[in-house]
């Protein structure tokens, strides 16, 4: 590999890069820790046909330094991994790839927690789980908290409040016109929940069978081709599909006063957060937004308790107030002043480390 890891790890503050390969099953996977000073690390694990192993390690590098920042600004004390696996989720899953998987997450004995991620599902880590205890977001039936999605939307919910009470000083998204980008699994919850909030949508996706399946639930739900969705004159833009959407090409045609979803990564480099905010565009930093998810599997961890997840999941309607307030006060972007958070309670927490227990 032409890549010089150890200097990327140096880089990016990584402190563990593991290649997993099994003979048996062909599993090839790489699993990273970014940062354990809040608590063990935690990230789902990805499987992709990645191009090249060069790929797939730039991935795992950038995801799990990104669960590192959704943990601590989510306020959960856990650190940021992840894992992912080479392969087509299509054609190359099979119950002994995922137990040897389990059995390799295993070795590092409860210094990494993983579930699911793109192109994985709970049923997969049931088998992991056979082999070791580290795995969250089980079925339920399996002792895990449930779908995750429909916590994660109820997250994005909690944002867009936050945003609209920011940018329009309403605590309720009566009226309010919202384009949303993608009706999988978390688009198609966040729509449930914004019609019972009294909001006007108008969405997009590129499988006609979410678009159906929200058009049988709601039939005044507008349809737009998906390349239209970026030129809807709307209040909000809630990206909940692909990420990189905010780029050089997407900023100049958005006609919206906030951006708020729950797709990771939604800004392709960080100028357009920069932008963005110069065109008095609000932008909720995703891994705000879309923390619902993960608080919920975290939770796992000891026992869940479902009364306890929604108590932290409101809280990212006060976490992204504070996060604009920084922002405002000190003239920088949002994501620069969630940033700024992380990188505090990461400080605070490590300088607390140096105090000897007993």
């Amino acid at each position: 590999m032409s890549v010089k890891i150890f200097e990327e790890m140096e880089k990016h503050g990584h402190e563990q890069v593991i290649f997993n390969y099994d003979k048996t099953t062909g599993l090839k996977a790489i699993i990273a820790v970014h940062d354990t000073t809040l608590g063990p690390a935690l990230g789902g694990c990805r499987m992709l046909p990645y191009e090249t192993e060069e790929e797939a390690l730039d991935d795992v590098l950038r995801l799990s330094k990104g669960m590192t920042y959704k943990c601590s600004i989510s306020e959960v004390d856990y650190g940021g991994g992840k894992t992912v696996i080479i392969g087509d989720p299509e054609k190359d899953k099979s119950e002994g790839m995922f137990r040897a998987l389990g059995r390799f997450v295993g070795t590092m004995k409860g210094r990494y927690y993983t579930g699911t991620d793109v192109g994985t599902v709970p049923d997969d880590f049931v088998h992991s789980y056979r082999e070791s205890d580290y795995f969250v977001g089980l079925p339920e039936e399996f002792g895990g908290s449930g779908n995750s999605a429909i916590n994660t939307a109820f997250g994005t919910l909690m944002g867009i409040k936050a945003c609209v009470k920011e940018h329009f000083g309403q605590v309720n998204l009566e009226g309010k016109k919202i384009a949303i980008q993608g009706l999988g699994k978390v688009g198609q919850n966040l729509v449930d929940f914004l019609m019972e909030e009294g909001a006007h949508i108008i969405a997009t996706d590129i499988s006609k069978d979410n678009i159906n399946q929200v058009k049988e639930r709601h039939s005044s739900v507008e349809m737009v081709e998906p390349d239209a969705i970026y030129e809807v004159d709307c209040d909000i833009f809630s990206p909940n599909a692909l990420g990189a959407v905010i780029n050089d090409f997407t900023v100049e045609k958005l006609k919206c006063s906030i951006i708020a979803g729950a797709a990771n990564n939604q800004l392709k480099e960080e100028k357009h957060g920069r932008m963005l905010f110069d065109k008095g565009i609000l932008y909720a930093p995703d891994y705000i937004v879309n923390a619902g998810g993960l608080i919920q599997v975290s939770d796992e961890i000891g026992g869940h308790n479902k009364d306890r997840i929604r108590k932290k999941t409101e809280r990212i309607y006060d976490i992204l107030l504070q996060v604009f307030k920084i922002s405002r006060e000190e003239n920088i972007t949002p994501q620069e002043a969630s940033d700024k958070l992380v990188e505090e309670r990461i400080a605070t927490v490590k300088g607390l480390q140096s105090n000897y227990m007993g």
